[in-house]
Formats: C-alpha cells, sequence, structure tokens
C-alpha cells in the first residue's frame, strides 16, 4: 500500500515529464479537462487539471472531473510513476476510469507518450 504522500509524488512526477514534453503540451492544447484521482484503500484525492496543454496538480477535488481514475493508492503510484501502464490494472478490473471513451483513450495516450510501453 502506498502512502497519501507516495502517491502525490507519483503525480508530480507525471505532472513534471508531461510538462517537459512540449509534444504532449501542443498536441493538447485544446483538451481542457479536470481529472480526479482516488485511492480506494487510503484517504487519498486529488486533481490533475489540464488547461491551453499545461498540466496542474493540487490535493482535493475540483469542478466536476470530465474523468475519474480510481484504484487502490500502489496501482496509482505505479501507474503515475510509470513503471506499470495503466492496460493491465484496466483489464483486470483493479483500475476503474470514469468519463467518455475519447478521454480515456486520450489519456492512455498521454501516459504511452510519457512512459512508453
Amino acid at each position: 500500500m502506498a502512502t497519501h504522500d507516495e502517491l502525490t509524488e507519483s503525480l508530480k512526477a507525471f505532472t513534471d515529464s508531461y510538462n517537459k514534453n512540449e509534444r504532449l503540451k501542443v498536441m493538447n492544447r485544446d483538451w481542457n479537462r479536470v481529472v480526479v484521482v482516488k485511492a480506494n484503500d487510503i484517504e487519498s484525492l486529488h486533481t490533475l487539471t489540464v488547461q491551453d496543454g499545461v498540466v496542474s496538480i493540487r490535493e482535493g477535488a475540483s469542478d466536476p472531473p470530465d474523468l475519474t481514475v480510481i484504484s487502490d493508492s500502489e496501482t496509482l503510484a505505479d501507474m503515475f510513476y510509470g513503471d506499470i501502464t495503466p492496460t493491465e490494472p484496466y483489464n483486470n478490473g483493479t483500475l476503474r476510469i470514469m468519463g467518455s471513451e475519447d478521454d480515456i483513450v486520450r489519456l492512455d495516450f498521454i501516459s504511452l507518450m510519457i512512459w512508453g510501453e
């Protein structure tokens, strides 16, 4: 089980990697979304906001989310550190993502652009 601080650090690593990738920033400059990341085994809730191609993170919930990502803290931390891809936990039901199919595909593509397969 990851701690809230470990999950926060993994999200910061994801955010930093995203914001250093100019190609992603250009590609997502018109994809403004709010993504809530929630651990289901500890008290931990974060909001990632994509605005004009730049991602920011804050603790807690924000505006109504376009996407909600829910899993156990260890899976979320591993995924946002890039140690695992979202595919396996998504396929085995450990990871749930709620939102439109287009947004889910875009989020998956972003993680692939940052961490690879």
